[in-house]
């Protein structure tokens, strides 16, 4: 095992690479020990060269596989997780030949377009927010929408400690808009619809950045053009792969992602809301009573203070007799 920077790789972007899984993945293996370079258990931060023997549960990594791209018109019902043990997993839905991953997730009530890749280098470029990648989706809801609801939607409302980034919103029928979003919080237009009063019933995933559903039938993937690829490649070449990019703050995260145990808990702050939307969340009002209702009393000062009331008529005659 080579520790000098000259031809060698992060341990975790070497096992990435291999299709196996994506970087992050590759980390909670080499946390939980389960990786083993020459030999010996590895450690987070590690480098490696070609020549070193890495193993995964116990199995030794071949040789990176030709990177891999599809395009999946996901169904109703089926779950973004490698997990075998999930029923429905998107990974026994497409049943393709090698190992892959989804780049992002889609609900398991929602439907269209997701990416799978066994190319873990591409993951986080294509889904910070803070590089500005789109998502297109066809929404329906459960009763009619005005300019309003529109105006508010694009402008921004408040979702999981945040508000949302603004955004295109055009409405296609009575009860149906298009949304391009640039984020990707934890079911994002369903929050966003029910800070609004309106419960989605129908959320279809139209596009990725330059990839759309096309012909593709539901069920139905295939495998991206050599031109589609080049285009992908020239719009994530100034993209970050690093949490700055995330557009989002670290208890948001939180929020958006399974916390893990002993993490922190979500820190409270002020936002800015969009045009026409109140500063306090539904419930505010009720959750402020609360706190004050706990709010512990004030310590006394340590210093005392002199005192300003009159003496006792009992001491003031004493002093007089004097």
């Amino acid at each position: 095992m080579n520790n000098t920077n000259s031809g060698t790789t992060r341990l975790n972007k070497f096992i990435s690479e291999t299709g196996i899984c994506s970087r992050r993945e590759a980390d909670r293996f080499i946390d939980e020990g389960r990786v083993r370079v020459n030999g010996r258990t590895a450690e987070m931060g590690m480098r490696v060269s070609p020549e070193d023997k890495v193993e995964v549960n116990g199995k030794n990594l071949r040789a990176k596989p030709a990177p891999v791209y599809i395009a999946f018109n996901k169904p109703v019902g089926i779950t973004c997780t490698t997990d075998p043990e999930v029923p429905g997993n998107i990974i026994e839905a497409v049943r393709y030949r090698g190992r892959i991953f989804p780049i992002g997730r889609l609900d398991k009530p929602s439907e269209g377009l997701i990416l799978l890749t066994n190319d873990g280098d591409i993951v986080n470029k294509i889904l910070r927010a803070g590089n500005a990648h789109e998502k297109e989706y066809l929404v329906t809801v459960d009763r009619p929408v005005d300019s309003e609801f529109v105006q508010k939607m694009g402008g921004g409302l408040p979702v999981l400690g945040t508000v949302t980034q603004p955004c295109k919103v055009r409405q296609t029928s009575a009860t149906s808009f298009n949304i391009i979003l640039t984020q990707g919080l934890n079911r994002q237009i369903r929050r966003m619809a029910e800070y609004l009063g309106y419960n989605v019933t129908r959320l279809k995933r139209l596009r990725v950045m330059n990839i759309g559903l096309g012909k593709l039938k539901v069920g139905e993937w295939r495998e991206l053009t050599r031109a589609e690829i080049r285009t992908i490649d020239a719009m994530i070449a100034g993209s970050s792969k690093t949490e700055e990019a995330s557009g989002t703050s670290r208890s948001t995260k939180a929020s958006d992602e399974k916390r893990s145990p002993g993490a922190p808990a979500r820190a409270r702050r002020r936002v800015k809301a969009g045009p026409g939307v109140s500063r306090k969340p539904a419930g505010a009002d009720s959750g402020s009573r609360r706190g004050r209702d706990k709010a512990p009393a004030p310590k006394p000062s340590s210093t005392r203070k002199p005192s300003t009331t009159a003496p006792s008529t009992k001491a003031h005659r004493r002093r007089k007799s004097r």
